[in-house]
């Protein structure tokens, strides 16, 4: 029987999370990836300003999936991931948020878009390790309080967590000096992304970084970047000794890698071996081996619950990005995908989805 994973307080049944992405992970595509096997998902990006100032939008974003009860996602918990970069501000979200459903407060130290890193927010507080230090540590002072501890009515505060990549320029190298410090802060776990702001997702993830941060920090290490398989997510357990694996964009159109990365950690799947013999014996196709009506299938109940959750005109405006990922390698997805960018009802969408069947 495999052991469960822990993030502070909070036990997890499996090592494998879906990250946050922003514009990616709402409440739909948590839900599905949680159907299949992820055993903490995050919400895209949360401002903490947006929060103190009651952005309408922000408070979307922290809207929770419901679980059906007597399934696999019932078992799935949801993060609140903030960015920010002023330690009062982060630590009135965390406040704010620690009585809610959710599961975990984790910090953005990793995003590279321009927007937020001109702010001095997400990748560059990589940039200022003392800063860095000073906000998670805000954020688990918040937890607290908000939780009510060292008061009558003290409650376990929520993990406070953190998400890093391993520099801001290209070559430089902080991963080490940020997990300390994220450590030293009081948070209960990080998240390690091997590549520098710079290169966005370009190039190879360096897995080292990750190995080298599980081998300085005595917290979980969360890895993440280039996993686009189950076999990839053990892999990098087994050249990393990180605790837990977190797929960011090898679940767009493929929910079932928390499926594939599952079975594999339960038949104590190692690198060296067959991995597709072993998940054919468990009866768990891959991407690329899973029939075409399944695949197409999933992507309509996407697309029905994002326009349930969201109306059908913005629903069907953003699953159109999903339509690629989805069907990917089938034949005739090309012009389906051409045609689908000028759809604006789910009903044709969905009609000229299934001619691909």
């Amino acid at each position: 029987m495999k052991s469960a994973f822990s993030i502070g307080n909070l036990e997890l049944n499996n090592p494998f999370l879906l990250a946050p992405l922003a514009g990616f992970t709402d409440k739909s595509m948590r839900a599905l990836c949680a159907e299949q096997g992820a055993s903490l998902t995050f919400t895209e990006m949360v401002s903490g300003k947006g929060l103190k100032y009651g952005d309408r939008k922000t408070r979307k974003l922290l809207e929770l999936e419901d679980m059906n009860p007597g399934t696999a996602s019932e078992n799935s918990r949801t993060g609140y991931q903030l960015f920010g970069s002023e330690p009062e501000i982060l630590m009135y979200a965390a406040e704010e948020l620690a009585t809610c459903d959710n599961a975990v407060l984790d910090l953005n130290c990793g995003c590279p878009v321009p927007k937020i890193v001109k702010n001095g927010e997400g990748s560059a507080l990589l940039k200022n390790i003392d800063l860095l230090y000073e906000c998670v540590a805000a954020m688990v002072a918040g937890a607290q309080r908000g939780a009510g501890v060292d008061s009558a009515w003290d409650t376990e505060p929520k993990p406070v967590t953190a998400k890093i990549r391993m520099g801001f320029d290209r070559g430089e190298n902080v991963a080490v000096d940020a997990a300390r410090a994220i450590e030293a802060a009081g948070a209960a776990a990080v998240t390690v992304h091997g590549r520098t702001r710079q290169q966005y997702y370009e190039g190879k993830a360096d897995w080292q970084v990750i190995a080298d941060v599980k081998k300085a920090v005595s917290i979980p290490v969360i890895g993440n970047g280039d996993i686009r398989s189950g076999e990839d997510a053990i892999r990098m357990m087994d050249e990393t000794g990180c605790d837990a694996v977190m797929i960011a964009r090898g679940a767009l159109g493929n929910p079932w890698i928390f499926a594939e990365a599952n079975a594999l950690w339960k038949a104590d799947w190692h690198a060296g071996k067959d991995a597709q013999e072993i998940l054919t014996l468990l009866g768990t196709p891959t991407l690329e081996t899973r029939p075409i009506e399944e695949r197409i299938n999933m992507l309509i109940r996407h697309i029905e619950m994002v326009c349930e959750d969201k109306g059908e005109r913005i629903g069907v405006k953003e699953m159109r990005k999903y339509v690629g990922y989805y069907t990917k390698g089938m034949h005739g997805a090309t012009a389906v995908r051409r045609t689908v960018n000028s759809i604006d009802d789910a009903d044709t969408m969905i009609r000229i989805i299934e001619s691909l069947k």
